[in-house]
């Protein structure tokens, strides 16, 4: 049926335009030959073609606009005509005696032009008769496309000020009332199109005449450009004329447009001093009519206006712009009782942008906008419309991008109320826009106040308690806002070591309520800042407060431990591991030693029940071993004890490789350079010997599985370990014994079909012949080895 249509409407259009051809080519002719009497005839019968009713608006404007090329020419004939003798005031009358009112008022129109250029009579008569034998076209088509054509040929002939047509009978105030009545007529005639038909062609009918609008907004971008049009007139004249058309037409589709039309087309300056006028017919138009767009554009315009003038700022002020607007946005929701809650949060999320861009300074303001925001939203539980939801992430990002400060935004009292209206996930997305802007701006929150303020605000990442059940978040998006939290950590910071104190308690009584899965991104960070805290404290001699200070090393100790203790049940015990020794080690600086022997056994603890996989055990026990070797705060009978288990440790290891390796890596703990106390060499040369057994029996065992020699590759790694010994003047590993197991390794079988252990060797005969190149104590004594 449509697909009919629309070929029944070309064939129309198509019979339209060849009868309209013909026409003009007779009234061309006529004009050519001066015949007055055939150019009227055969330019009434070409305009009749507009007096059809069966094309759409879009088809209708092809046939009018050729009609609109062709008057242009036969105005230039009446023009000639004038001039050649022929009066205009008969030539006005003339036309008049066209058969059918259509083309008559279209002649009419054309020569009322011509009259307006003669000057033989007052430009605002004529206008006014023009404007009133319009009436007599109420066909709502036929009748906007004649006084749209009228609009156009008076346009550059109104009686404006500078205008040639401006004289003592003719005045702006004709202009502007010639304009409005037009206006006032198009626009009728625009909202009665709704109103025809069946009420099943009521989309096609709004489509029609959404085609129609411009026709209709051109009056009001008219009246703008108008030079005598200033602000008194405006303000007195043309918004309240144009207002009142617009309140009492009734019509949504109509009131939207002509809305913003009037916001687009004239000044800002000009709304500015205006805005209780305009605001105030808000409030009474239709309720479907989209104000959320209307009053978001039109504080958009004078956003940007103050931001390109900075000197009109003090006229915001002046005008109460900020109070005037948020009492019709609420004055424009309590008249719409079924506004969308997404419409009311655009409205105050765009006079949220207006107050942060005008008034940045007014902390105030932008917090009383978020109060009637949470007004609006109050009885209200959690919002489930996405849209809506989103709109208020905008509200909030609003501050955070205008300030690109969370300190500023965190100032606002009602900021975090307004959160709480948001589902959890979209309070982690919130969470993670807030700690985007920190870090973008490099912010520090350097207060316990403050501190705790923001983390209420991105509770929605670190704090399992509101979190409904059997929510699925996907890993990815899950460790990526984990890892921004923990970023977020080494933003909180305080050069005063009580208040930062009280800022990693505060941090941690938050965490801890993060459930397993979240612990083991945020401890680490945590206990990290903490222990940055122990390094800045005085020692406790130069510390007047000594141990009755509020902050002390022993009470941050007290403090990583309970942190830590989390973190075994997460399951994180190789991460608590890790954190328990990083933790001895900074006990070890304070030269605490109980407290580092407490952090040592929390580990050995965690290694013997915890950590059983093979790989890991190996990784731990270097952990175990690099930390203990640094270790230079135990006693006699404390670091024995550590050193005994890890050597017990090490021989418990399930390959025969990893045991080699991790017994000649104890011997590292009975030799400490610059500690006499820690220097046996006795104890390393038996750590060394063992390694040896050890490594001649898993080259059994290979031998034994395989039926081929094992490889000679620990032999080596050991050999290293004599070397390094030796170089460091421990009596006990002597020449004999380097050269003892020099020769070893070169009858090994297997040096030959191993090129990795062969290369090995070769770079540990180039070392040693390196040292005895440079000379000195250590080269003399590589000298001695004979290789």
């Amino acid at each position: 049926m449509i697909a009919d249509g629309a070929e029944d409407e070309e064939k129309w259009l198509a019979a339209g335009a060849a009868a309209f051809k013909q026409n003009a080519f007779y009234m061309q002719r006529a004009i050519d030959s001066n015949n007055l009497k055939d150019a009227l005839k055969y330019s009434a019968q070409m305009l009749s073609e507009l007096r059809t009713s069966k094309l759409s608006p879009h088809k209708y404007y092809d046939l009018y606009m050729r009609a609109f090329d062709e008057l242009r020419k036969l105005e230039i004939f009446f023009t000639e005509e004038t001039r050649r003798g022929c009066s205009v005031i008969e030539l006005y009358e003339l036309v008049q005696h066209a058969g059918n009112i259509l083309p008559r008022l279209y002649l009419l129109c054309t020569a009322g032009s011509v009259y307006i250029k003669t000057k033989e009579a007052p430009a605002k008569e004529i206008l006014k008769d023009l404007v009133e034998m319009c009436r007599g076209i109420q066909h709502p088509l036929r009748g906007l496309f004649l006084r749209s054509y009228l609009a156009q040929i008076s346009r550059d002939k109104l009686p404006d000020i500078g205008s040639e047509y401006e004289g003592d009978a003719d005045t702006v105030t004709d202009a502007v009332e010639f304009v409005l009545l037009n206006f006032t007529e198009m626009n009728k005639l625009w909202v009665r199109m709704q109103h025809q038909g069946p009420a099943r062609e009521k989309e096609r009918r709004e489509k029609e005449r959404s085609e129609l609008r411009d026709l209709v907004g051109k009056n009001l971008h008219v009246l703008s450009q108008l030079e005598g049009v200033d602000l008194d007139m405006y303000r007195d004249t043309v918004l309240p004329r144009v207002l009142e058309q617009i309140v009492n037409c009734r019509d949504a589709i109509a009131q939207y447009y002509l809305m913003d039309c009037i916001i687009q087309v004239f000044p800002d300056d000009y709304h500015l001093q205006t805005l209780d006028v305009l605001l105030g017919a808000c409030p009474q138009l239709q309720p479907s009519v989209d104000i959320m767009t209307v009053l978001s554009r039109l504080m958009e315009r004078l956003s940007s206006y103050a931001a390109l003038n900075a000197e009109v700022l003090p006229y915001f002020l002046q005008v109460e712009a900020f109070s005037k607007l948020n009492n019709a946005i609420g004055k424009v929701i309590e008249a719409q009782e079924d506004m969308p809650i997404l419409s009311a949060v655009t409205l105050y999320s765009s006079l949220l942008k207006f107050t942060l861009h005008v008034h940045p300074d007014r902390l105030d303001y932008a917090d009383q906008v978020l109060g009637s925001c949470i007004k609006q939203l109050s009885g209200k539980r959690k919002i489930d419309d996405s849209r809506a939801t989103k709109e208020i992430v905008t509200l909030l990002s609003a501050p955070l991008e205008k300030y690109n400060d969370v300190v500023t935004a965190l100032k606002l009292t009602n900021y975090p109320l307004v959160l709480e209206y948001l589902d959890s996930e979209t309070k982690r997305v919130m969470a993670t826009v807030i700690i985007r802007s920190i870090m973008k701006n490099n912010t520090l929150i350097a207060t316990a106040e403050k501190v705790e303020a923001l983390l209420e605000l991105i509770s929605g990442l670190i704090n399992d308690l509101d979190e409904p059940q059997g929510l699925e978040v996907d890993e990815d998006d899950f460790e990526e806002e984990q890892n921004s939290v923990a970023r977020l950590i080494h933003m909180l910071y305080n050069d005063d070591p009580e208040e930062m104190f009280k800022i990693i308690s505060i941090l941690k009584n938050h965490i801890l309520t993060g459930g397993p899965k979240r612990l083991k991104f945020t401890v680490p960070p945590l206990v990290v800042s903490a222990l940055k805290l122990i390094r800045r404290l005085p020692v406790e001699g130069d510390n007047p407060f000594g141990k009755e200070a509020s902050v002390s090393a022993t009470k941050i100790f007290q403090f990583l431990n309970e942190i830590i203790e989390a973190l075994p049940n997460v399951p994180s015990p190789d991460l608590a591991f890790r954190l328990y020794l990083q933790c001895a080690e900074a006990a070890n600086k304070c030269d605490e030693e109980p407290i580092a022997y407490e952090f040592f056994t929390q580990a050995y603890i965690l290694y013997e029940e915890e950590i059983s996989d093979s790989k890991a055990q190996v990784t731990a026990l270097q952990l175990i071993i690099g930390t203990l070797q640094r270790m230079h705060v135990f006693g006699v009978e404390n670091r024995d004890t550590l050193t005994h288990k890890a050597m017990g440790y090490s021989a418990k290891l399930l390959k025969k490789p990893e045991q080699c390796r991790a017994v000649y890596g104890c011997s590292h703990l009975f030799w400490l350079e610059g500690h006499e106390a820690i220097q046996d060499g006795e104890r390393v040369l038996r750590c060394l010997k063992r390694a040896l057994k050890i490594a001649n029996s898993a080259q059994q065992m290979t031998s034994a599985a395989r039926g081929s020699t094992g490889s000679v590759t620990l032999f080596i790694e050991i050999l290293n370990k004599y070397l390094y010994f030796y170089e460091k003047g421990i009596p006990q590993i002597t020449v004999g014994t380097v050269e003892s197991l020099i020769q070893l390794i070169k009858n090994e079988e297997s040096m030959t079909s191993e090129p990795s252990a062969e290369s090995f060797f070769a770079s540990t005969l180039r070392f040693m012949e390196f040292q005895k190149e440079k000379g000195g104590a250590i080269g003399d004594r590589y000298e001695e080895i004979k290789v």
